[in-house]
């Protein structure tokens, strides 16, 4: 993480670059840093790249929730006067991203999806494991890849530690309980924001055909496929998801 982070009232963010913002979403157990090279890319091109740190673990445990998210990002959004923002989240992240889309459509110009929660009930809970001992927790990082290696010690550890931390284990499963109750599929058909779709062909937490099906149920959305490539594709194949997320924009003229 080359850039410092900022801090304006309740919310902590990086910011770089200048032009049309992207603002990222990071995921249940993903931190700002999943996203350095999409950062560096794009914050090069004419973007103003933003990533919140989203309050998964200091809300309150009653209000944590994907839709809770979904408006703090829209206040954060408000208070930094981000005009036609372009939404770009990955697991959790695309499904706050989604729902931010719904309540909030004249507040988004665009989303990027990759690997997203909302449709795909399995999409939480699974991936996100209980305690377990180091081994079982390092074997369910190295599944959210296709290549085991792209799980570092360092991912491995903080999976690790947030999963043996009571406070934070409760509020895990209580976000993942709330994003399957937010299942999108009677909503997406309505939703007419411009989306990018950009998959992991061999994704074991969100396989395939859930990108399938958003690409049906959404209007209007583009879907792309990377092959040997799991769940976070712009950490495990971040020069290919840049070339397509790039083409996108440039083909939408953003």
């Amino acid at each position: 993480m080359k850039h410092q982070l900022k801090t304006q009232g309740k919310f902590t963010y990086l910011e770089a670059g200048e032009g049309t913002p992207i603002i990222i979403l990071h995921g249940l157990m993903g931190g700002l840093s999943n996203f350095d090279e999409v950062t560096e890319h794009f914050s090069k091109l004419g973007y103003k790249i933003v990533i919140p740190e989203l309050p998964l673990y200091s809300m309150p445990l009653i209000k944590t929730g994907v839709k809770t998210f979904a408006n703090y990002l829209n206040e954060f959004i408000k208070l930094r006067g981000y005009e036609d923002p372009i939404l770009l989240g990955n697991s959790l992240g695309g499904h706050i991203g989604l729902i931010h889309t719904k309540l909030y459509p004249e507040a988004t110009k665009a989303l990027v999806i990759t690997g997203s929660s909302g449709l795909y009930e399995s999409a939480m809970g699974e991936s996100y494991p209980k305690r377990g001992d180091y081994e079982y927790i390092k074997k369910k990082a190295e599944d959210v890849f296709y290549d085991p290696a792209v799980a570092t010690k360092e991912i491995v550890d903080e999976v690790y530690e947030t999963v043996n931390d009571r406070n934070k284990l409760i509020k895990t499963l209580a976000i993942a309980k709330s994003a399957i109750r937010h299942n999108m599929a009677q909503d997406l058909p309505h939703m007419t924001t411009p989306t990018c779709i950009i998959w992991g062909r061999n994704d074991n937490v969100t396989p395939p055909e859930v990108a399938e099906d958003f690409n049906k149920l959404l209007p209007d959305s583009d879907l792309f496929w990377i092959d040997k490539c799991g769940h976070a594709a712009m950490m495990e194949r971040p020069i290919e998801f840049n070339e397509i997320l790039s083409q996108w924009l440039k083909d939408r003229n953003y």
